[in-house]
């Protein structure tokens, strides 16, 4: 019952190096027994049941919302049951949420609160591998990944979105549940997936088993956040949502007002879910966009002395231009590398149009142009070193930030991950050090994480020795003997480093590379007193001060 994949290997094991047993088919009967059982008795204390397709990210703390929503007498409104495929890459997952603890890594505390709450004390938040449970639902709440394949560094025209694995999960919700089953959409889809993919797919599992009624399908995005505010993220931020018909508007609605803090941020109700998936994929293509914009502004001011970081604050002075950032070294996270992909090709894939090169030009430009910013860290880097009579080839550099944005640890599509690479290419020797990451998968599984598809690694030579990467703890330790530091990333502690302090744990002047505009002038000054030569993305005006300083 409910095994649908082939076991290829014995075990999954954890991120801390815990084995699990992949579940036997004999074990499956057993499984769906014990959970239709709890599922009846959460009915007979009026609830309703919640399956959350997929614990990755943002199912599991998705999970553990819907589990935490309570009425105003303080009963919870839904059982909740977690479901995660049996393999050898995710079904650890199964065991440690049930076990109470939190299967993603989080900087928000109430994470792993929540989730103990709702699973040892409220017991109503379960997961389970045998997606027989379908059967048991009266909501599911879809949180399967729908990727973006890039073919080619820097150009994201040649990629594709990869449907198989969300089209798949469709049809078995279609195949296992029952007629009056909500299903909300949360993942990030190419606009027209709810309604031209999903939908029929639906349709036609209900017309294999005589169901005549059309699914009550609909589309919900979320809008999550890493760091210390990732359940507020989800919870208390405005949504938007669309049904396919007008009950599963009604229905959408209904459940999002009981799980989320609608009556702070009220939600949009658009009139059919392409519109709402439109939304999601034009707020973060309009995101990537002004971060590419800048980067040419960077390059300008680089080479004509201006401070990049002193214009923005000059201009976010104004009201109206308050949400301009500098770009640091490459856009990560998982939505704005990838977003804009789904919506071209989506444009002619889904919706049927062949002039999408004519139309789109903004969206793809930025995006390639943010996927290769990063190459320029190792530019700057290379000749910093070569100002001190230095190769990079051989040179040992201390990469200071491996995620993609300060005070996390998220290190998907992280533009530091490509400075690694690209540095590494060139023959430069790596070490890394960040306050936030535990593991760097990207490195250690490298070739498979985050699939086979997606490694960065394919776009670079001399990669293999990456996987002896670890992410360092100990800054003083691992700049000893380094001829270069990448400030990377603008985590806390590397805003309070001293020049001093950097020069004396490496034993020598070295070649400083600031990202983010951690430096300040003062700062910079220092360095160059120090011996050491500064490079930094933006920075133009770091020249000047050098001459000033080899003046006196």
């Amino acid at each position: 019952m409910g095994k649908n994949i082939s076991q290829s290997s014995e075990y999954s094991i954890s991120p801390d190096g815990e084995k699990f047993s992949i579940p036997r088919e004999d074990e499956y009967g057993i499984e769906f027994d014990s959970l239709k059982k709890q599922a009846e008795k959460a009915k007979s204390e009026g609830k309703e049941i919640v399956v959350v397709l997929g614990v990755g990210f943002v199912g599991a703390v998705m999970a553990a919302i819907v589990a935490d929503a309570e009425n105003n007498k303080g009963n919870p409104y839904y059982f909740v049951i977690g479901c995660q495929r049996p393999s050898t890459r995710s079904y650890w997952k199964i065991p440690i949420l049930n076990r109470g603890i939190a299967p993603v890594k989080a900087e928000d505390p109430e994470v792993d609160v929540m989730i103990n709450r709702c699973v040892k004390e409220k017991k109503n938040l379960i997961a389970t591998y045998n997606n027989d449970c379908l059967s048991l639902a009266d909501i599911v709440v879809v949180d399967v990944q729908c990727d973006y394949s890039k073919q080619d560094l820097g150009n994201m025209r040649t990629g594709e979105a990869e449907m198989s694995a969300f089209e798949d999960s469709m049809r078995v919700i279609g195949n296992k549940i029952g007629k009056d089953c909500l299903v909300v959409i949360e993942t990030t889809v190419a606009p027209g997936t709810t309604e031209f993919v999903a939908f029929p797919i639906m349709k036609k599992g209900f017309e294999k088993r005589g169901i005549k009624d059309d699914p009550q399908l609909s589309h919900s995005f979320e809008r999550v956040m890493p760091g210390r505010n990732y359940v507020s993220s989800i919870r208390d931020f405005w949504r938007v949502c669309s049904g396919c018909t007008k009950e599963s508007t009604v229905k959408v609605v209904d459940f999002l007002n009981k799980v989320l803090s609608t009556d702070k941020f009220p939600l949009t109700v658009m009139d059919r879910p392409i519109e709402s998936e439109t939304t999601k994929i034009i707020e973060n293509s309009y995101r990537a966009t002004i971060l590419a914009f800048l980067n040419e502004w960077s390059l300008f001011s680089e080479r004509n002395g201006v401070d990049l970081i002193k214009v923005i604050k000059a201009i976010k002075v104004r009201p109206t231009h308050s949400n301009i950032i500098f770009p640091g070294p490459g856009i990560g996270g998982y939505c704005l590398p990838k977003d804009g992909g789904l919506g071209y090709w989506s444009y002619k894939h889904i919706l049927g149009f062949e002039d999408g090169d004519r139309i789109f030009k903004i969206t793809p430009t930025a995006i390639d142009i943010n996927d290769t910013r990063s190459l320029h860290v190792a530019e700057l880097t290379r000749d910093a070193l070569r100002n001190m009579n230095r190769y990079i080839a051989g040179s040992d550099v201390v990469l200071c930030g491996a995620s993609y944005r300060q005070d996390v640890g998220d290190t998907r599509y992280s533009g530091s991950e490509i400075v690694v690479r690209k540095l590494t290419e060139m023959g430069a020797e790596v070490r890394v050090h960040d306050p936030y990451v535990e593991h760097w998968f990207e490195f250690k599984n490298q070739g498979l994480y985050p699939s086979n598809k997606h490694s960065l690694k394919r776009f670079f030579r001399n990669q293999d020795e990456l996987e002896k990467i670890t992410v360092e703890k100990d800054l003083k330790k691992t700049l000893n003997g380094a001829e270069a530091v990448i400030l990377a990333v603008p985590h806390e502690p590397y805003l309070e480093l001293q020049p001093k302090d950097v020069v004396e744990w490496a034993g020598q002047p070295i070649a400083v590379i600031d990202c983010f505009g951690i430096l300040t002038d003062d700062k910079i000054r220092k360095y160059f007193k120090l011996g050491c030569e500064v490079k930094a993305l933006g920075r133009g005006h770091i020249q000047r001060i050098k001459k000033e300083v080899r003046k006196k």
